[in-house]
């Protein structure tokens, strides 16, 4: 029998700026958050419109990077928390069952490894998990990119509830893939596997191109093996178009590649469900009707 396939949401900070909502760097998805809550809620009900069955809180720009060391400490709490409540009531005003996944953000910027503090991330993880808790159904880890950040979420996690879910959601690079693809610190895929794999419920890859994540997931059945323990795995890709020299996060807001529609998606998340990928979804730039498309492959 086939495992079901859960559907995730789609990218949405692109889909609040494509709709008209407040948003601009450095403060992306999060200017939605302080400025219209109210399209937030719209950009969740588009994609649970879509079919997504599984939503993940408007907080990954709920950081310090994105917000300022002092409106971070001064409005990071009260965001998230109001992040979790806006996924919540549109899940649960939802015609069927969706799940909330707490977003834990990449808390140094977006493919920054070298930027992460291990001193300083406990105190901002906990921020963020205790303000999102009451929502959420589980956590998702996303855009991780090595594995001392992976680690410290488990860490942050299981301090505080180890009992929810935790799903850990990896970033790799985005040159063109060859047969090898490692995490963007460089560490491999197989590393980060026995890293976590004894804590999480689920290992994807996200904010990466499509076919990055197509060679990843390889290397992540191989690394799972048996896979005794059941985890689940999947992706959620990004259609950013590649990033030129000297690009650095919150400096660029890239462009889309139009090649990626919401059929030629499908169709990539098509091979991943071959290979036994039962989460699927949308990262930046995929907007509900790739999370329509995905739908489909659900149903079929």
């Amino acid at each position: 029998m086939t495992a079901a396939i859960t559907v995730l949401d789609g990218g949405m900070g692109k889909h609040l700026e494509r709709s008209g909502a407040p948003f601009r760097q450095p403060e992306w998805s999060a200017l939605a958050l302080l400025e219209d809550p109210d399209s937030v809620s719209d950009a969740h009900d588009d994609f649970i419109d879509a079919g997504a069955e599984v939503v993940i809180t408007n907080a990954y720009a709920v950081v310090p990077f994105h917000l300022g060391d002092e409106r971070f400490a001064e409005r990071g709490a009260e965001l998230a928390e109001l992040a979790g409540q806006l996924a919540r009531d549109c899940a649960d005003g939802a015609d069927r069952p969706v799940m909330v996944a707490g977003s834990i953000p990449p808390l140094f910027g977006s493919y920054e490894p070298d930027r992460f503090e291990a001193d300083a991330a406990p105190a901002m993880l906990d921020l963020l998990i205790e303000a999102q808790a009451p929502f959420v159904d589980f956590w998702i880890a996303e855009t991780v990119s090595s594995i001392a950040e992976a680690e410290a979420i488990i860490a942050a996690v299981e301090r505080h509830d180890p009992s929810v879910e935790l799903w850990m959601s990896f970033s790799v690079p985005d040159d063109p893939p060859g047969d090898v693809v490692h995490l963007r610190s460089g560490e491999t895929i197989a590393d980060a596997v026995a890293a976590v794999r004894t804590h999480v419920a689920a290992i994807l890859f996200n904010c990466s191109p499509p076919e990055a994540i197509t060679v990843a997931l390889g290397h992540l059945v191989e690394a799972l093996g048996a896979n005794p323990s059941g985890i689940r795995y999947g992706g959620y890709a990004n259609a950013f178009t590649p990033k030129t020299a000297g690009y650095a996060a919150n400096e660029v807001v890239l462009g889309r590649r139009e090649d990626l529609t919401p059929e030629a998606y499908a169709a990539i998340c098509r091979g991943w469900i071959d290979a036994g990928a039962t989460l699927i979804g949308g990262c930046c730039q995929m907007y509900p009707e790739h999370i329509d498309a995905l739908n489909s492959l659900a149903d079929g």
